[in-house]
């Protein structure tokens, strides 16, 4: 690090980078693996924030929507917080040029999606809100003289000592390695999608952060739960696309090959059900060879070339007129409700390392994320972060040091391996669980672990991140949003309440199979 700061973010996705202009006028450097915007899941999120900002509705009612769809285990305390500060960060974003759906008066289009009482998602352009908002974030970080943006640089490893993080190691785009050392640390690297082999997040979102915080001793929160979107488009592709949910809001229906719509009979809100119920309607559709589709002919027919030109742009380059014909979908994995724990200001269990979006537990999406949360948490708490870490920095800047290390810290040797992890969890690990399933997927990442054992740390932050995840879902004997246990299918009263699991207590279970 050439020039000393006194923050050091890991990530640069939608938390990364409004942390880091949240920090402003204190100096800050940004490791971003990629050039800014490529690879970051806040890029690829079609429908947009959540924030009451319709004059009939308010900031209790999104409170209370989203204790609802997490299944008893939401922090209410957090949700109220979130909630409550919304319509804040949609007026932040607009200023530095986010350019929101607006009516002729000016108002903001609001669109509703899933478990919501009320149309409450800001949107841009329909389905390309997180691609917008990122592009507002970048040009207005590039325009920062206080941030520095250190493009082709990963986080591998945080390193710790006795009185917490101590210090991270980096890879950089030539293969050389740093030890980087600041004031304090803001983990904020993204989810654990393509820890699956059916997803909806880059590649590189695969749980390295998670994994990390794990190996560091952190303590992780809520694990066993991850969110599959329900409507992935079913293409022979990876990452697979997906077809934004403000579609059923505007009307779009589930059918099957028979052309039966199968939701009506499941949930009083069909279509617009919580997410993990049309998740496991869908696939089991899709497991008994119904082959589900989203019809969206009838209620938006012509208009979603227009109104959502992504979902279209997808379709039409794989051949499928979505005016005239059906939309096949398949659940892919999509959203980590869990997460690295962290208090009310954003701290996780090791002093000096903070931590923010998906990579966070904050205690607000609960078993289910209520539909379009995620991006609202990350600004939500980016900002908590950046409060809360201000108020903790001393004076001056941190002394640096740097050190290149010669071992490799690349990706996995062996590709088949990777693959192998990728089935596994998607075999076991996913929409349906059950503990044979769970036993044998723990086998197979203890197989891995030893097969790897020193070889790639990024591949060890990875099985890392399986390990808490798998382990997490045997333990959690019932069904709960969006882990459902098919041996266990009914929730637990006994159970209804948030899980934290270190990695060390997690692999006495996994080796325990």
């Amino acid at each position: 690090m050439t020039e000393p700061s006194e923050v050091l973010i890991i990530g640069a996705g939608l938390a990364g980078l409004y942390a880091a202009l949240s920090f402003a006028p204190r100096s800050v450097t940004v490791l971003s693996p990629c050039p800014l915007g490529g690879g970051a899941s806040s890029t690829w999120a079609q429908g947009g924030v959540a924030a009451a900002m319709d004059m009939n509705d308010t900031p209790a009612a999104h409170a209370k929507d989203t204790v609802a769809a997490g299944a008893g285990i939401v922090l209410p305390e957090i949700a109220k917080l979130v909630t409550e500060a919304a319509e804040k960060h949609i007026a932040g974003l607009s200023t530095i040029g986010t350019p929101f759906d607006r009516t002729e008066d000016g108002e903001y289009v609001l669109s509703r999606e899933a478990a919501h009482s009320w149309p409450r998602i800001v949107r841009v352009k329909g389905d390309q809100a997180g691609k917008a908002i990122m592009a507002s974030l970048i040009k207005a970080v590039r325009q920062t003289p206080s941030i520095t943006v250190r493009e082709g640089w990963s986080a591998v490893e945080l390193l710790t000592d006795d009185d917490g993080i101590c210090g991270v190691l980096a890879s950089g785009p030539d293969g050389c390695h740093e030890m980087l050392k600041t004031q304090a640390y803001l983990l904020a690297a993204g989810g654990v999608g393509s820890l699956y082999a059916k997803t909806t997040n880059p590649p590189n979102v695969c749980g390295l952060a998670i994994g990390m915080a794990a190996r560091a001793g952190a303590v992780i929160a809520d694990a066993e739960f991850v969110q599959f979107h329900p409507t992935a488009i079913d293409l022979d592709c990876d990452p697979v696309p997906l077809a934004t949910e403000a579609l059923r809001g505007e009307g779009a229906i589930l059918v099957n090959r028979k052309g039966e719509r199968f939701m009506t009979s499941l949930h009083h809100d069909a279509e617009l059900a919580p997410r993990d119920i049309v998740a496991r309607a869908i696939f089991t559709e899709y497991r008994d060879g119904n082959r589900p589709a989203l019809d969206t002919r009838k209620a938006i027919g012509t208009h979603i070339l227009k109104d959502f030109p992504t979902v279209s742009s997808v379709c039409k380059s794989n051949g499928i007129d979505p005016v005239t014909e059906v939309i096949p979908v398949i659940p892919a994995a999509h959203y980590h409700m869990g997460g690295v724990a962290c208090d009310a200001s954003g701290q996780s269990s090791i002093p000096g390392l903070w931590v923010a979006g998906e990579a966070a537990s904050t205690g607000l999406h609960g078993a289910n994320r209520l539909a379009s949360n995620g991006l609202l948490e990350a600004l939500v708490f980016a900002a908590i972060c950046a409060e809360s870490i201000s108020q903790q920095l001393t004076s001056g800047f941190s002394q640096h040091t740097q050190k290149t290390f010669p071992q490799d810290a690349g990706g996995v040797s062996n590709p088949e391996d990777l693959q192998m992890l990728r089935q596994t969890m998607s075999d076991n690990v996913s929409v349906l669980r059950d503990e044979k399933g769970l036993s044998e997927a723990l086998c197979v990442i203890r197989r891995l672990d030893r097969r790897h054992k020193n070889k790639s740390v990024d591949f060890a932050n990875m099985l890392a991140a399986a390990t808490v995840i798998t382990a997490a879902a045997l333990l959690r004997t019932e069904s709960r949003g969006g882990h459902y246990r098919v041996d266990f299918p009914a929730p637990d009263i006994n159970q209804a309440r948030r899980s934290f699991l270190t990695l060390s207590e997690a692999r006495i279970l996994r080796d325990a199979q």
